[in-house]
């Protein structure tokens, strides 16, 4: 009961896979046919199936989005619309293939296939008569050729192409350039073949026995390697050469010789080519007259169907060109705009800053003026006005003699100048003299002020604000130092570092622990508000010591 189904299951098996591997040989024959036969055609028929068979694999290829399948596809349709004579037809399938490279990811790797493409728009322009094209396509060809055998292929192919333009001299140029290069006689058919074109051009400047002797030399290059192609064109150089001197029997020999290659070659194209030799060649006038007559109706149908793919190609990419160009433009544009915005947001937020630490530093003026305020009431209070309850309750409570009278009143009226002195607009018009006296006004029998000058200062060069703050800090030291410290000495330095003005006191009295700063922050406000910095330092029973950088 198992046979038949295993029998069953194994048929099943062959029959489903056979026809896949039949289809995938298949797929790949085709392909290597067609190939085959546009490279070398045995029929008329083949060229026109190979066009039908590419045509439908490009548009598949293009549809699985194989662009690089489809670009080969696209270079074997035009050398097949091309040995077909359909010059616009062949130029159509390489634009179309340079514009899908254009299009396709790593186009830089796509080298070789650049180079195939300009190298048949050549072979387009020169058979079309385009001849400045010509040089042009096979000019950027020649920029993707990466070794000596394109090399050699590109500077023959141009130099042939000023031999068809009359102009030999700068043939040879190419040719000579080409034969220079290292290593070109071991590649000994394109070697052959730049002796035989190198000979034909010698030929148009009169060098006869020379181009001769260079043509047999290719030809024997080219028989001893059996390079079918080469012997024809050989032959035929040679069957022209003897043929435009007047000598029809050599000429006629080596057409003969063309013949027989291209027959062992089986090659429809070459046999078409030797035949309209022969043609050219036949005495009767007529035969060479309707071969003239085809010849030249061809050439102008030709001129009058040149529409030019590749000047489109090249107008549309100059289009493409122009819109990135336009695009960026905008781009630019809008970034200049942002930025032009961005810097009239920022400049309107500096405007803005500026008014409120303007306002900012304004309300901390107006807060240090009630707080001087503030401080100078509660020391009227405190020293002034007790003082003078004190007086009025001694009056009332018993007489008084005058002296003592006076001496209580004078004792009120130096407390009054003092604070009056502290408190009110300094003169800086001298200020070094104004620093002095308050130095001065500081000292007495049991407290010695010192200064010392570590480098004179120009107090001309500072700013009045700078000079009032700095005056009122130390006037505000000496004073604490005064009424707490009990010191006895009292030093002050002033140094200049940079642009900078340094002063460090010190005095000897009790010291305190700085909670706060206490009553400092006074002096720091001073400080600050001029852009400068001021420290302290202080211990119990180790003095007090400051410095102020302005």
């Amino acid at each position: 009961m198992k046979k038949p189904y295993f029998s069953f299951l194994i048929l099943f098996i062959v029959l489903g896979i056979l026809p896949c591997k039949m289809m995938g040989q298949y797929k790949i024959d085709s392909t290597a046919y067609h190939f085959n036969r546009i490279l070398n055609p045995q029929h008329s028929a083949d060229f026109p199936k190979a066009i039908s068979y590419y045509t439908r694999l490009k548009e598949k290829h293009l549809a699985q989005k194989n662009d690089y399948e489809a670009i080969q596809d696209l270079r074997m349709l035009a050398i097949a619309h091309f040995e077909m004579g359909n010059s616009y037809d062949s130029e159509i399938a390489t634009v179309e293939a340079l514009q899908l490279i254009d299009n396709t990811a790593g186009a830089d790797t796509l080298v070789d296939a650049k180079k195939g493409l300009y190298n048949q728009l050549g072979r387009i322009y020169r058979a079309t008569y385009r001849h400045k094209e010509t040089i042009d396509a096979y000019g950027q060809a020649l920029r993707f050729s990466a070794n000596l055998n394109d090399s050699l292929t590109l500077l023959n192919n141009i130099g042939n192409v000023y031999v068809d333009m009359g102009h030999p001299e700068r043939a040879l140029e190419q040719f000579n350039r080409a034969l220079e290069k290292k290593g070109v006689a071991k590649n000994k058919p394109a070697y052959a073949r730049l002796l035989n074109n190198k000979g034909v051009a010698l030929t148009k400047l009169g060098n006869k026995a020379e181009a001769i002797a260079i043509m047999e030399q290719a030809l024997d290059l080219r028989e001893a390697e059996n390079d079918m192609p080469g012997k024809y064109s050989s032959y035929k150089s040679l069957a022209l050469y003897y043929f435009q001197q007047g000598d029809t029997v050599q000429a006629l020999e080596f057409a003969n010789q063309g013949y027989v290659v291209a027959k062992t070659m089986n090659s429809l194209s070459y046999l078409e080519d030797v035949l309209s030799l022969f043609a050219m060649m036949s005495p009767d006038p007529r035969i060479v007259q309707f071969n003239e007559i085809t010849d030249s109706i061809a050439k102008e149908k030709q001129l009058a169907e040149n529409r030019n793919a590749f000047m489109k190609y090249n107008v549309e990419k100059e289009r493409k060109n122009t819109l990135a160009a336009q695009l960026e433009k905008e781009k630019q544009k809008t970034w200049t705009i942002l930025i032009l915005a961005l810097a009239i947001v920022g400049f309107l937020l500096s405007i803005a800053l500026y008014f409120t630490i303007r306002n900012k530093h304004k309300q901390e003026k107006i807060k240090q003026v009630q707080t001087t305020e503030k401080r100078i009431s509660k020391k009227v209070h405190d020293e002034v006005a007790n003082d003078v309850y004190r007086l009025m309750a001694k009056i009332q409570s018993k007489p008084a003699g005058k002296e003592e009278v006076l001496d209580d009143l004078e004792s009120i009226y130096h407390k009054s100048r003092d604070i009056s002195k502290e408190n009110s607009a300094m003169a800086i018009e001298n200020f070094e003299e104004a620093l002095s006296d308050l130095l001065m006004s500081y000292e007495s029998e049991s407290i010695s002020v010192i200064r010392r000058d570590v480098v004179p200062i120009d107090w001309n060069a500072v700013a009045a604000i700078k000079k009032t703050n700095l005056y009122r800090v130390l006037q505000e030291l000496l004073t604490n130092m005064a009424k707490h410290s009990a010191a006895t000495a009292v030093v002050l330095n002033f140094d200049r570092k940079g642009k900078n003005i340094v002063i460090k006191y010190a005095d000897n009295g009790k010291g305190c622990i700085l909670k706060n700063k206490n009553g400092l922050q006074n002096a720091e406000s001073r400080i600050k508000a001029i852009n400068g910095k001021i420290t302290f330092e202080t211990e119990p029973n180790k003095g007090f010591k400051a410095t102020i950088i302005i």
